[in-house]
C-alpha cells in the first residue's frame, strides 16, 4: 500500500481494539480453549466490550468498512431466524448462534478496527507466544504428567500420551498450531530478514513443529500436507504447469520423507498409523457423519436446528455406540445439519467468495509493501496455506465449535483478507446521522451480548457444574461421606442456574434429577420431592420434548409418586425417542422392575440395556438386585 495512504499514527482506540482481543484470546486459549461455559461468561464479556469500543470508535475515527465483513451478516441473521423458529432446542441453539456471532465479529473487528501494521503485527505475535506456551504445556503433559489439563482437570484416557496443551483435545491444539507454523517458515526465509529475525523465526517454527508432532494428530498433518501441496499449483498462477507441478511433487516427497522419518522414530505415532490401516481410516466419525448426514436429509432446506445436532443424534444412534458426540466431528456436515442448505451456503458461500475475490485481484491490485513484514506477500501466502490447513482439518473435527480456535482463526483470515484485498483506508466523509446510527446499532449489539448471552453463560456454567456433582454422586452410595453435602451444593448450583437460565431446558431437567435424588437423602419425603421433581421436569418439556432425558425424570418423579402407570408412558417416549440408548432402557427396566408382575419385561429391558452396553454400572447393579430379589407369584 502506498505509504500516502496509511493513518499518519496509530490511534489509541486500534490498540483498544488490537488489546481487548489478545486479552479475549490469551484468556480463552489458556483455559481449554474456552470449552467450559464458565470461562465463557468472561470470553463473551470480553467480545461484548470489543465491539463496544470498536463501534465507538466509529464515532471518533470513522473508516470505511471492508465488504467483506458484510459477506457474513446475513448468515447471522439467517442463523438467528433458525433459532427463533426451527430449532427445537433454542438454549442450546443461542449459545452455538453466539459462537458464530463471536467468530464472524473478531474477523469484523481485525479487518475494519486493526489496520495499522504494528497492532496487525502485534496480534500475530500474540498467537506465536500463546502457541509457544501451549507447546511447553504439552511437553509437561507428554513427559511428566500424561493426565494434566487445565483448570485442574484430568486428561481423558483416550489421548493419554498425546499433548493437548492449554486445550482439552489434541487435535484443537494441533489445529492452533496450523495457522502459524506456515506463516514462521516464511519469516525464517524471507527476503531480507536479519540473521536475529531467522533464528528466531526459524527456532520458533522448530518448537511450534515439535508440539504438532506431540500432538499426534492425523488430521492436522493430513491437512497440513494438503494445503503445501495444493498451494503451489493455485498461486503460482505465472508460472507454468510444469513447474508447478515439480513444485507439488517436491512438497508431496518432502512431506513423506518427515513422515517416514516420525514413523521410524515414534512408536506412538507408528501405533496411529497402524490403528487407522486396521479400521481403515476410522470407526466412530463415520457413524457421526452418517448422523449428520441423515438428519440433513430430513430437513434440507433449514436443517434440523441450530445447536440441534447432539440431541437428534440418538434417533441415528446405532446398537453398541455408547459415545455422546456432542458435535458431528466434521463442522462442514455440522452445519448442513444444523442450519440446512441454505445456512451452509450463506456462510461457506460467503467464505468461498471472499476467499475468490482475494485469490483474483490482479497483482497490480494487491496491496503493496509498508517496510513490515506482517503486509509482506509471502508472509500473507503463509497465512492463506495456515487457513486452507485448518480448513482440511474441518472434515475430520469441529473447530468452529471451539471458541479460541474460531478467533484464532478469525483474527489470522482477517489478517490475510485485509491485505490479499485491500480497501481505501481514508476516513469517509463525516455524515454525523450514519456514524451515530452505526454505533448506535454496533453499540445495541454488543450491550444485548453482555445483558441477554452473558447470563445465559452464568446459568449454564451453574448447571454443568451442578451436573458434573449429581454425576459423581449417582453412582455412590447415599451413605457415603460427603453426599448430602454434595446434593445440596448441587442443588443449589441448579436453582441459581434456572433463575439465571430459565429457558435452559436442560437445566430445569438436571433440577428435577437432583429433587429425586434428594429422596436418598430423606426418604420420609419421596412423594413430596416427587410432586417437586415432576414439576421441574414438565418445565423442561414444556421448553422441549425432542429429548429422552426430560421424559425419563418426569417418569422417575412420577414412579416417585406412585404413579406407576403415568411414569410407564414416560419411559415407553424414552425409549423411543433413543431406542439404542442403554441409559433409557436401564430406566426402563428398573420401573418395570417395581412391579412384581413385570419382572419379565423388565428382565428383558435390561437385556436390551446390557446388550448395547455390556459395562452399564447401573444396568449391572440392577441385575444383581433382580438376581436376588424373590419373584412374584
Amino acid at each position: 500500500m502506498p505509504a500516502a495512504e496509511l493513518p499518519p499514527r496509530v490511534s489509541g482506540w486500534e490498540w483498544a481494539q488490537a488489546v481487548l482481543l489478545a486479552v479475549n484470546l490469551a484468556w480463552t486459549t489458556l483455559c481449554l480453549g474456552g470449552y467450559l461455559p464458565e470461562t465463557m461468561v468472561i470470553t463473551s464479556a470480553l467480545t461484548a466490550l470489543l465491539l463496544g469500543v470498536h463501534f465507538l470508535s466509529c464515532l471518533r475515527e470513522k473508516v470505511r468498512t471492508h465488504p467483506a465483513g458484510w459477506f457474513l451478516v446475513p448468515f447471522v441473521a439467517y442463523a438467528a431466524a433458525n433459532i427463533v423458529w426451527v430449532t427445537p432446542v433454542r438454549w442450546i441453539g443461542w449459545l452455538d448462534w453466539f459462537g458464530w456471532v463471536q467468530m464472524i465479529a473478531v474477523f469484523w473487528v481485525v479487518l475494519n478496527g486493526v489496520r495499522s501494521p504494528a497492532p496487525r503485527r502485534a496480534l500475530f505475535l500474540v498467537l506465536v507466544a500463546l502457541g509457544f506456551v501451549a507447546v511447553v504445556l504439552g511437553s509437561y503433559q507428554r513427559f511428566v504428567r500424561p493426565d494434566w489439563l487445565m483448570l485442574g482437570r484430568v486428561q481423558s484416557v483416550y489421548v493419554l500420551g498425546r499433548a493437548s496443551g492449554p486445550f482439552g483435545i489434541p487435535n484443537s491444539l494441533a489445529a492452533f498450531f496450523l495457522l502459524l507454523i506456515p506463516a514462521l517458515g516464511a519469516l525464517t526465509f524471507r527476503r531480507g530478514a536479519s540473521a536475529t529475525e531467522r533464528v528466531m523465526f526459524g527456532w520458533l517454527m522448530l518448537v511450534l513443529g515439535f508440539g504438532l508432532v506431540l500432538t499426534i494428530s492425523r488430521g492436522a498433518g493430513i491437512g497440513l500436507a494438503l494445503a503445501l501441496a495444493v498451494w503451489p499449483m493455485v498461486a503460482a498462477r505465472r508460472r507454468s504447469w510444469q513447474r508447478r507441478i515439480r513444485l507439488t511433487a517436491a512438497v508431496l516427497a518432502a512431506v513423506m520423507l518427515a513422515g517416514g522419518a516420525l514413523y521410524a522414530a515414534s512408536p506412538k505415532i507408528r501405533d496411529r498409523v497402524v490403528t487407522a490401516l486396521r479400521d481403515a481410516g476410522e470407526k466412530t466419525r463415520p457413524i457421526m457423519w452418517l448422523a449428520s448426514w441423515k438428519l440433513f436429509r430430513e430437513h434440507p432446506a433449514w436443517g434440523s436446528g441450530g445447536g440441534s445436532y447432539n440431541v437428534l443424534f440418538e434417533k441415528h444412534r446405532p446398537e453398541r455406540f455408547p459415545d455422546e458426540p456432542q458435535w458431528a466431528h466434521n463442522d462442514y456436515l455440522n452445519t448442513l445439519s444444523d442450519y440446512g442448505l441454505a445456512g451452509f451456503t450463506l456462510f461457506f458461500g460467503a467464505v468461498g467468495a471472499i476467499a475468490r475475490r482475494c485469490f483474483s485481484r490482479r497483482r497490480e491490485e494487491r496491496a503493496g509493501t509498508t517496510g513490515v513484514w506482517v503486509d509482506e506477500r509471502a508472509f500473507i501466502s503463509a497465512l492463506a496455506v495456515g487457513t486452507l490447513a485448518f480448513g482440511f482439518q474441518l472434515i475430520v473435527d469441529f473447530h468452529f465449535k471451539i471458541p479460541a480456535l474460531a478467533m484464532a482463526f478469525a483474527t489470522v483470515a482477517a489478517l490475510v483478507v485485509g491485505r490479499a484485498w485491500p480497501v481505501a483506508t481514508g476516513p469517509e466523509p463525516k455524515s454525523g446521522v450514519w456514524n451515530v446510527a452505526f454505533a448506535v446499532v454496533g453499540v445495541g449489539g454488543a450491550a444485548a451480548i453482555a445483558l441477554w448471552i452473558v447470563p445465559d453463560f452464568r446459568g449454564e456454567a451453574f448447571r454443568y457444574r451442578g451436573r458434573e456433582t449429581i454425576d459423581r454422586l449417582a453412582i455412590s452410595p447415599p451413605a457415603q461421606a460427603g453426599y448430602r453435602a454434595g446434593l445440596t451444593a448441587a442443588r443449589a448450583d441448579l436453582a441459581r442456574a434456572v433463575a439465571l437460565s430459565p429457558a435452559n431446558g436442560q437445566a430445569w431437567s438436571d433440577l428435577a434429577y437432583v429433587t429425586a435424588l434428594w429422596a436418598h437423602v430423606e426418604p420420609g419425603r419421596t412423594v413430596e420431592l416427587g410432586r417437586e421433581a415432576e414439576a421441574a421436569a414438565e418445565r423442561a418439556l414444556t421448553i422441549s420434548r425432542v429429548g429422552p432425558e426430560s421424559w425419563i425424570r418426569r417418569g422417575v418423579a412420577r414412579d416417585m409418586q406412585g404413579r406407576w402407570l403415568e411414569g410407564g408412558n414416560d419411559f415407553t417416549r424414552a425409549t423411543s425417542i433413543a431406542p439404542h440408548n442403554a441409559i433409557t432402557w436401564y430406566y426402563y427396566a428398573d420401573h418395570l422392575s417395581r412391579k412384581g408382575t413385570e419382572r419379565g419385561l423388565a428382565e428383558a429391558a435390561l437385556a436390551f440395556c446390557l446388550r448395547l452396553d455390556p459395562g452399564n454400572r447401573p444396568g449391572l447393579a440392577l441385575r444383581h438386585r433382580l438376581a436376588i430379589s424373590p419373584k412374584a407369584p
